[in-house]
């Protein structure tokens, strides 16, 4: 399986890339001056929600189609 955590691992810089360029955006913006930054940081921001629900979605559809199982410590240990 380790395509799939290739895939997981991508996911999540994808979300820490849209989170970061939404930071960038918001300390570049001066309040009052640019509206085009503000929907540009809007939208990074929305792809981070975006691709972190397509990341719970997938690890619970892999789960339940059995592509993926838990490996865990057992209770106790």
């Amino acid at each position: 399986m380790p395509r799939m955590k290739w895939l997981i691992v991508l996911a999540l810089v994808l979300v820490l890339v849209a989170l970061g360029s939404a930071g960038v955006l918001m300390l570049r913006h001066k309040p009052g001056t640019n509206n085009n930054l503000d929907k540009r940081m809007a939208w990074a921001l929305a792809a981070r929600v975006a691709v972190s629900v397509a990341i719970f979605l997938f690890v619970l559809l892999a789960y339940l189609m059995g592509w993926i199982q838990p490996t865990g410590l057992r209770a106790g240990q």
